[in-house]
Formats: structure tokens, C-alpha cells, sequence
């Protein structure tokens, strides 16, 4: 029987009281929130299940487009169901216009297309499998220093062509700058030569939280290396699609993109 078949037999045969439940984080779009129910319980947010930790700890986060509230359901061990609705801030987005961009970058040819694809199912790849790592608990740094140069969420307009919204946050430190690691964790992807964002890095921090790191001009780890907040991971570059040097810093819940700004006090 499927999460979703499940639920509803659940819920078919139960009542479900409100869920008193406290979660800490950003209840916004980009952000995400950590909860806590009892060891054996379930979780789902909407219709998909979360993974909890032996001790009850779970993670949920909430994409760019996320709407005004989402249901969350515990059914606990016992099989008692609760539901709770989360509100969610609304958030606005900048656009954001990048030319003279080589323009088989916007609109790639059909070789081109298959080799993004195939870096993207990589990606996808290295992200699979949460791990109980603990590391997300933890007050993250900045992995760069510089000029904010692109922020999440906004709209792009790459050769007067609207694409995808940039999931990210840029620092544009100049090229050989270091990027160290902004928490604790493990490196789950290092590959120099991406089509779309050269050198990358992914690390995981835990319960599906995956940061990552774009064009980078050096890669400095190797996949399943453990490094520590404030490791040395790589430098700052500008391969892949860029214009320029600059470090494209990304997070992820397993595949809902978010704000790495949100972890961070502003740049100092």
C-alpha cells in the first residue's frame, strides 16, 4: 500500500484533533523548518512522507513557489493521527537580466541538451539518499566573502529569453578566492567539467539538507570526504554558464531548492 492509500485509510477511520506542534526555522518560501515527534511516528507534508530520525527529529522545507499554507500530518505510533496547517510568509522576487551570454548556453543545441541532462541525473544522483547526519543544527557561515551579485528566487531573463528562476545565492569574490565549507558534512558530488555549472560540490549536511557550490575554478574534495565548517572545499571561478567570477551557493531538502541566506547573518 502506497503513502497516499495509507493516509486515507488512516484518516478514514480516525479522527484527527488539531496537532500541536512546534517547528524552529524559516516558515517562508526558500526556508526550511525542524520538528520533533516521538521515536516510531510518521510524518507527512501534504501527501509525502518525511523521514524522521530514530529520536523523532524531522526536517521539512518549502520551494520558491510554495503557497500561503501546507498540511502537515503526524500518525503516530499508536496510529493516531494528527494534522496541522502551516501558515507560510508570502515572499516577493527581483528579475534579474543577463546578456551577451554565449547563446548556445540559453537555448542549447540537441548534443548539448543531452549532456545537460546528463549531468543533471548526476546531481539528482548524489542527492538520492538522506543520511541522519546532524550537521543542518548547526549556525552556518558564509562560504565566500564579496558583492552579492544574484539572489534567490528571482526571475531570469538570460538574452532576452525568460528562463528558470535562480535557485541560489551569488557572491561575486574574485576568481582563486576560497570557498570553505559553511557547515560540517560530507561531500556527496565533485566534478570539475559540468556544462551548465563547471566545477561543482555537494555536501551533505543531513535529513535531505544538500548544499552546494557552482564554477568553481578548483575543486579541493573528493566525494565521501568528511570536511569541517571552514574547510577549504575549492576556489571561486567561472566556469559553466557564468559571465564572470563569482560563486553560486545553493541549498537544497532533498529536491526542493532553498535560500542559503537564510542560515547566514548578513555578509559582514
Amino acid at each position: 500500500m502506497n503513502w497516499r492509500a495509507l493516509l486515507a485509510l488512516v484518516l478514514a477511520v480516525c479522527t484527527t484533533p488539531a496537532l500541536a506542534l512546534d517547528l524552529k526555522g524559516h516558515l517562508e518560501p526558500g526556508g526550511f523548518a525542524v520538528g520533533q515527534v516521538e521515536p516510531g511516528a510518521t510524518v507527512l507534508l501534504g501527501d509525502d512522507p518525511v523521514m524522521v530520525g530514530a529520536d523523532g527529529t524531522f526536517v521539512i522545507g518549502f520551494g520558491r513557489d510554495q503557497g500561503s499554507d501546507v498540511q502537515l500530518t503526524v500518525i503516530h505510533a499508536d496510529g493516531k493521527p494528527e494534522q496541522q496547517v502551516i501558515a507560510i510568509a508570502p515572499r516577493a522576487y527581483e528579475i534579474q537580466r543577463i546578456d551577451k551570454l554565449d547563446q548556445n548556453m540559453v537555448t542549447p543545441d540537441p548534443a548539448t541538451e543531452a549532456r545537460i541532462k546528463s549531468d543533471q541525473a548526476k546531481v539528482k544522483a548524489a542527492r538520492a539518499t538522506p543520511s541522519d547526519r546532524r550537521d543542518f543544527l548547526s549556525q552556518f557561515i558564509w562560504p565566500a566573502k564579496g558583492p552579492i551579485s544574484g539572489v534567490y528566487g528571482s526571475q531570469r531573463i538570460l538574452n532576452g529569453t525568460p528562463k528558470a528562476p535562480h535557485f541560489g545565492t551569488d557572491i561575486a569574490a574574485p576568481e582563486g578566492s576560497p570557498i570553505v565549507a559553511p557547515a560540517a558534512g560530507q561531500v556527496r558530488f565533485a566534478e570539475t567539467d559540468l556544462y551548465l555549472t563547471g566545477g561543482t560540490v555537494i555536501i551533505d549536511h543531513g535529513f535531505g539538507i544538500y548544499s552546494s557550490y557552482l564554477h568553481m575554478s578548483r575543486v579541493d574534495v573528493k566525494p565521501g570526504q568528511m570536511v569541517l565548517q571552514g574547510e577549504t572545499i575549492g576556489a571561486v571561478g567561472k566556469t559553466g554558464r557564468a559571465t564572470g567570477p563569482h560563486l553560486h551557493w545553493g541549498l537544497n531538502w532533498n529536491e526542493t531548492r532553498l535560500d542559503p541566506a537564510l542560515l547566514v547573518p548578513p555578509m559582514p
